[in-house]
């Protein structure tokens, strides 16, 4: 991080204005990677957390288990921590795991590895929450792309949609199931380069996505891609308006999309930034490195308080240079720092954070802590108050259509409803249910009544007209 001097009073004025927004919180360590043999060390960018079916957390680390290739670990709300499976006993299973993963309407959870695979390209993986690995898909280079740091995510069609980083800028491609890939767009440096964040399907049905590098400046592009496979770039980074953006981007509650670049801006640390689905592009924040953090490397999360939260990977008060802090952001751009990393606590944080259903946001760092054998990063959640509320695996549909729900407490459930029109449902287990999409159904928040109180979805559902006449694969 550079040496910047900052005049006392501005330091004070700045610790100021971040302070007089931060609302009452409380940050717990949860588990200090690195406590036992073999366990799992440095989760990085990338990093995806998912919540299963079960109401645990899932995610994984590029270095640590057994043998020390990587894993896959799941962790309980109470901080208990199980490796479900380690990399690098076997070269066809790949290694390297920044991915993360992403629960699937299979109740699997999907992630990649950077090396590996047949031909040491990478693979694409699917894991069940007991731990069992199947490769789906092992990269090949050349036009199929190689080294895939992100996690694949499930269109609404079924089929899985990703990125690959390189041969020879890097690849996005869409990959059935059963493991038919096909290359839907080879970045050529002028549209982008080097994607490393996940893909997002926004409400239109295309897939937003990053490139660190690349564009007009070699700076990185925000781009937009149909399931097609036709290509827009929607933003070329300049280094003012930031650069070099690792994160996937979130789609907001008004449409617009948010993320962050680890560098760029008007300090050099990075931004904030919000774009429309046409390429409007707004600075919500230029990070200075101090008081606010810098180099975000992870993206945004928008909780269902309707604020963006995300963290720095350095900067902060903690310590010199600082160990990173999280932060949270409204739409308009008002910034407030709500924890400095202080190394034993853990230190440079890269990963986005997590909204589980109960409310909590989950994150992890990749070093810090106070693991026995190493300080290999600590995972910790954040309680800012926020109730629970329910979260949708599938967000679009027709009548007749069957819905996966995740919450809490669903054994007591009594209705559920969408936008207010009753719909039949199984309650599978206290934090899993299904629901059929009912006739007379609109689009609207989808509502989970049980004995103990109400839940509502964090994102509405939208709901497909049927036109008569025309089948499709979501009837």
């Amino acid at each position: 991080m550079k040496n910047m001097r900052i005049p006392a009073l501005s330091v004070f004025m700045l610790l100021a204005l971040f302070a007089g927004a931060a609302k009452a919180q409380t940050f717990s360590v949860l588990y200090n990677f690195g406590s036992v043999q073999w366990d799992p060390a440095n989760p990085s960018w990338g990093g995806l957390v998912a919540q299963g079916r079960d109401g645990n957390l899932y995610s994984t680390t590029p270095s640590g288990g057994a043998p020390g290739g990587g894993s896959v670990f799941k962790i309980a709300p109470s901080g208990n921590v199980t490796s479900l499976f380690g990399f690098g006993g076997s070269n066809e299973d790949g290694w390297a795991p920044y991915s993360g993963v992403t629960l699937a309407s299979d109740g699997n959870l999907y992630g990649s590895n950077l090396n590996g695979g047949i031909s040491d390209a990478g693979v694409v993986f699917k894991i069940s929450p007991t731990g069992t690995v199947a490769v789906i898909y092992s990269f090949e280079g050349g036009r199929y792309g190689a080294f895939p740091y992100a996690a694949p995510i499930q269109g609404t069609d079924g089929n899985f949609y990703g990125t690959t980083y390189f041969l020879p800028f890097g690849t996005v491609y869409r990959l059935t199931p059963t493991g038919n890939l096909t290359t839907l767009y080879a970045f050529d440096s002028t549209h982008g380069a080097n994607p490393i964040g996940a893909l997002i399907q926004g409400t239109d049905g295309n897939f937003y996505g990053t490139t660190y590098a690349g564009g007009s400046t070699n700076s990185g592009t925000v781009f937009k891609i149909t399931p097609s496979g036709k290509l827009t770039v929607l933003f070329n980074f300049d280094g003012t308006h930031g650069a070099a953006p690792y994160a996937q981007l979130v789609q907001g509650n008004d449409s617009n999309f948010y993320g962050t670049t680890s560098a760029g801006g008007s300090g050099g640390d990075g931004v904030v930034f919000k774009i429309t689905s046409t390429g409007k592009i707004s600075i919500l924040h230029n990070f200075t490195g101090a008081p606010d953090g810098g180099y975000p490397y992870g993206g945004l999360a928008q909780a269902t308080d309707g604020n963006f939260y995300g963290t720095t990977s350095q900067g902060g008060t903690s310590g010199g240079t600082g160990f990173g802090t999280i932060f949270e952001i409204t739409s308009t751009g008002t910034l407030s720092v709500l924890h400095d990393f202080d190394d034993t606590d853990g230190r440079t944080p890269q990963a986005t954070l997590f909204q589980s259903t109960s409310g909590l946001l989950y994150g992890d760092t990749t070093y810090g802590g106070d693991g026995i054998l190493c300080a290999c990063g600590t995972f910790y959640s954040l309680d800012l108050g926020l109730s629970p509320f329910a979260r949708l695996l599938q967000t679009t549909g027709k009548v007749g259509k069957l819905i996966e729900i995740l919450g809490q407490g669903f054994t007591v459930t009594n209705s559920v409803s969408f936008n207010g029109s009753a719909a039949s449902f199984k309650v599978m287990s206290d934090t899993y249910l299904t629901a059929v999409v009912p006739v007379g159904a609109t689009t609207g928040p989808v509502i989970v009544t049980t004995s103990s109180g109400t839940l509502t979805s964090n994102q509405k559902f939208r709901v497909i007209p049927k036109l008569a006449g025309i089948s499709s694969s979501e009837e």
